[in-house]
C-alpha cells in the first residue's frame, strides 16, 4: 500500500468578523491533506491543517515550506499504515513543534484507513444515530451585535451560550451578561464566557468576583498563558471556575503535560486538537484531566467541515455529556458542505446529506 500525500491552501471567509481579544478574524487559511494509495485508486483520505494566527504554535512565516518537507519526507518513505504503527508514522515524519500538521495528516490516515469516506472514527455519530450537545458561541463585538446574537442562539434551542470577552468595555460585557440573567436563571441557560487570556493579573480577581455574579459556569484563560503559579493561584481562589485552554498549547511531553495539570488543578480543561498535535495527544490529556477528576471539553479550532467532521467523530468517541464546542461549521461563506448540521443545539451528522467538494481540484 505505498501511500502518496498532496496539499492545497483553502482560504475560509467568515460571513460576519468574528471578534476575540486577539484582534477581529475575517478569513483563515487551511491546507487541505489528501492522501492517496497508488495501489488503490479511487480511494482518498482528506485531512485539514489549519493553524490559527497568533495562537498555534506553528503560525509560521514558512508554514507551507514546511509542509511541503513534511510531505516530501512521507512520499519518500513509501510508507503503508495501520492502526498499529500510525503513532509511529506519525512520531518519524512530524515533528512535535507543527502540532496542525500532524493533525491533518493523523486525519487523512485514519480516512484512508477506513475507505476514504469520511469516516475517521466509527461510532453513532458518525453513522447519524446520535448527536452531539454543543454550546452556542458568541463572538465580541458591540453591546447590541452580542445581545442579537445571544438571542439568535437562544432561537436556535442551544441551553449553554459561550461568549467572548475581554475586547469591549468590562461594565457592557456584564450588562449583557446581567440581561441574560435576568431573563433566564442559571437552571435554564447555562453561560460560559472565554477571555482568550485578556485579564492584567492585577485585575483578575476583581473581574472575576463581578462575574460570580451573573452564575456562570467558568471562564476560560482568564489571564495570559505561561504563568503556572499565578494560575495555579486562581484557580484555588476564583469565585468562577477556571477552565484552561491556551495553557495546554506547545507541551507535547506526557510528564509536562501531567505536572502542569497536578499543579495548576483547574477546575476545567478544553482541548482543541488542531492546536494540541492531533488526537493521540489529545487523548493523552483526556486520561490525565480523568486520572485527576478534571472535567474537560472539546472544541474546534475554525476549522471547515472536513476538519470539523474528524473532531466531531472523536469527541462522540467518549461519551462526554457536557456541551462541546463544534458549533464553528456555519460561520464561513465558502465552507464545503456536509453531512454536519445543527438542531436544537446540538450536532448531526445527516447520513442522507452528501459531501460537496468540488472547490477541491
Amino acid at each position: 500500500m505505498p501511500l502518496r500525500i498532496t496539499f492545497q491552501p483553502h482560504t475560509l471567509r467568515f460571513r460576519t468578523e468574528a471578534g476575540t481579544s486577539r484582534g477581529v478574524l475575517t478569513e483563515k487559511t487551511s491546507w487541505i491533506i489528501r492522501v492517496v494509495d497508488l495501489e488503490q485508486p479511487g480511494i482518498e483520505g482528506l485531512g485539514e491543517c489549519g493553524p490559527l494566527k497568533g495562537l498555534s504554535i506553528d503560525d509560521l512565516p514558512d508554514y507551507e515550506s514546511q509542509l511541503v518537507s513534511v510531505c516530501n519526507l512521507f512520499n519518500q518513505l513509501d510508507l503503508d499504515v495501520f492502526p498499529f504503527n500510525l503513532g509511529i508514522i506519525l512520531d518519524q515524519v512530524v515533528p512535535v513543534h507543527l502540532p496542525s500538521i500532524r493533525f491533518g495528516i493523523e486525519m487523512a490516515l485514519l480516512d484512508m484507513m477506513n475507505g476514504g469516506q469520511r469516516i475517521y472514527f466509527n461510532n453513532a455519530f458518525s453513522k447519524g444515530d446520535a448527536g452531539i450537545l454543543m454550546n452556542g458561541l458568541i463572538w465580541m463585538g458591540t453591546y447590541d451585535h452580542m445581545m442579537k446574537q445571544i438571542e439568535q442562539k437562544l432561537d436556535q434551542g442551544y441551553t449553554t451560550l459561550k461568549l467572548k470577552i475581554g475586547a469591549i468595555d468590562f461594565e457592557q460585557e456584564c450588562k449583557m451578561l446581567g440581561a441574560v440573567r435576568a431573563q433566564y436563571s442559571k437552571k435554564e441557560i447555562t453561560l460560559r464566557v472565554d477571555a482568550n487570556g485578556a485579564f492584567a493579573n492585577d485585575e483578575a480577581m476583581a473581574k472575576l468576583s463581578r462575574l460570580a455574579e451573573y452564575d456562570l459556569h467558568s471562564i476560560e484563560q482568564p489571564i495570559r498563558a505561561g504563568q503556572p503559579d499565578c494560575m495555579a493561584e486562581l484557580c484555588e481562589i476564583s469565585p468562577v471556575p477556571v477552565a484552561l485552554d491556551e495553557e495546554l498549547i506547545g507541551i507535547s511531553d506526557y510528564r509536562f503535560k501531567f505536572a502542569l495539570l497536578k499543579k495548576i488543578k483547574p477546575q476545567y480543561v478544553i482541548l482543541k486538537p488542531t492546536l494540541l498535535g492531533g488526537f493521540r495527544h489529545t487523548k493523552e490529556w483526556i486520561e490525565i484531566a480523568n486520572r485527576l477528576n478534571i472535567p474537560w471539553w472539546i472544541t474546534s479550532a475554525l476549522e471547515s467541515n472536513i476538519g470539523l467532521t474528524a473532531i466531531a467523530q472523536f469527541t462522540a468517541s467518549f461519551g462526554n455529556r457536557l456541551p462541546q464546542g463544534l458549533g464553528t461549521g456555519q460561520l464561513y461563506d465558502n465552507n464545503f458542505p456536509s453531512p454536519l448540521e445543527t438542531k436544537s443545539g446540538y450536532l448531526f451528522n445527516n447520513k442522507s446529506v452528501d459531501w460537496d467538494l468540488s472547490q477541491l481540484t
